[in-house]
C-alpha cells in the first residue's frame, strides 16, 4: 500500500515537472514571438487589380523599364508590371516577411520569377536608384517623410504613382481617378537636380 503511494507521488511529481517545463517553453516561444512581431508604417490593404492597372498605364510602364514597388503585398503590381506590360524587370519591397512569401509564390503561379525580385526590407533603407517607376500605396506621413530620398536618389525622368495619397507641396503632374471605385492615383516626374535640391531632397 505504501508502495503504491510512493509511485503515485513520483509520477505526479514527474507530470508536474513536465508541466513546468512546457509552460517555460511557451512562455519563452510567446516572448520571442513578440519581440519579432513586424512593426508596420502602413497596414496591409491590397489594391484592386483594375487601380494596379491604372496605375501602370499612368506610368506608361513598358519594355525597358525597372519597376519598384514600395510596399509590395502579395506583390500583384511587380508581377502585372513584367507580364502585362512588358517591364525588364520589377522589384517589390515589404517588411513583412508573409507578404514577401505570397509575392514569391504568386511569381512562380505566373510564371515571371525570371524578371522579379521580392525583398524583406524596410524601405527607408531600400536602394532603388535602377528603378525608372515607382509606385506607393502608403499613408499621407509615410509619403511626405519618403519624398525627400525619392528626389534625392532616383534619377531624373523616373516616374512615380502613388495610390490614394499625395506628396504635400509637391504637385502631381496629373491625377487620375478610377471607377467605378473612385480611387485617386497621382503622378510626378522627378525632375532634374540642380543646387541643393541634389544633396536636400527638395523640389526645385
Amino acid at each position: 500500500m505504501k508502495g503504491g503511494m510512493m509511485k503515485r507521488i513520483a509520477t505526479f511529481n514527474r507530470l508536474h515537472l513536465v508541466g513546468v517545463v512546457v509552460c517555460a517553453a511557451l512562455t519563452v516561444a510567446c516572448a520571442f514571438a513578440q519581440e519579432r512581431e513586424v512593426k508596420k508604417d502602413v497596414p496591409y490593404v491590397p489594391t484592386p487589380q483594375t487601380v494596379v492597372d491604372e496605375m501602370l498605364k499612368l506610368a506608361n510602364v513598358s519594355k525597358g523599364d525597372v519597376v519598384y514597388d514600395l510596399g509590395c503585398g502579395d506583390g500583384r503590381l511587380v508581377i502585372t508590371a513584367v507580364k502585362n506590360y512588358g517591364a525588364r524587370r520589377g522589384v517589390g519591397v515589404d517588411i513583412d516577411p508573409q507578404r514577401i512569401t505570397e509575392s514569391n509564390e504568386n511569381a512562380k503561379v505566373a510564371g515571371v520569377t525570371d524578371r522579379v525580385r521580392f525583398a524583406v526590407q524596410n524601405l527607408f533603407e531600400t536602394d532603388f536608384k535602377e528603378a525608372t517607376v515607382v509606385t506607393l500605396y502608403l499613408l499621407p506621413d509615410v509619403n511626405l517623410k519618403l519624398r525627400p530620398k525619392l528626389l534625392r536618389e532616383l534619377k531624373p525622368g523616373t516616374r512615380i504613382v502613388s495610390h490614394a495619397f499625395d506628396m504635400g507641396d509637391w504637385q502631381p503632374e496629373k491625377t487620375v481617378t478610377v471607377e467605378p471605385g473612385g480611387q485617386r492615383l497621382f503622378l510626378w516626374t522627378v525632375p532634374a537636380k540642380t543646387g541643393s535640391a541634389a544633396t536636400t531632397g527638395n523640389v526645385p
